[in-house]
């Protein structure tokens, strides 16, 4: 299955497992957990879907409405809102759901355990790329205020 996984119900996820499924693309279902959670802020959610409305309308189909458009279009809203997603009052509860469904999702496709199999067969690529200036002056200025 290459789409469609983040719409299916949980208790479906186990047969994934049943019949060997060697891939599996969940970004959606991590993206709605995010946007959908209880403690995601309206104010932002509703400045995101604004932004959509802005940005992405030339990619609206003529049949949707509001809601779905804002569904299929609101990924795109990540980079712009990228330092405000990170510095959510609420991050922390948002991310421990995250934290539970991917402890489900270990458990319904079954690679609890595997991690001897993955060291066998997966070979990682070291790439080293210099620290962005930023990155850098911004861990100094992070050491020194841990100092103080």
């Amino acid at each position: 299955m290459q789409h469609g996984a983040s719409t299916l119900p949980d208790e479906m996820f186990h047969t994934f497992r049943e019949v060997e499924t060697a891939e599996i693309h969940l970004a959606t279902g991590f993206q709605n957990a995010l946007y959908e959670h209880p403690a995601f802020p309206a104010e932002l959610q509703a400045r995101i879907e604004a932004w959509c409305f802005e940005n992405a309308l030339d990619e609206r189909k003529p049949d949707q409405t509001d809601q779905q458009f804002v569904y299929t279009s609101r990924k795109k809203a990540i980079g712009p809102f990228k330092r405000e997603l990170w510095d959510l009052a609420t991050k922390d509860e948002i991310l421990a759901a995250q934290v539970a469904k991917i402890g489900f999702l270990y458990h319904e496709l079954g690679v609890v355990g595997s991690r001897s199999m993955v060291d066998r067969y997966v070979r990682p690529v070291e790439l080293r790329r210099p620290v962005p200036p930023a990155v850098a002056e911004a861990a100094v200025e992070a050491a020194a205020a841990a100092t103080r």
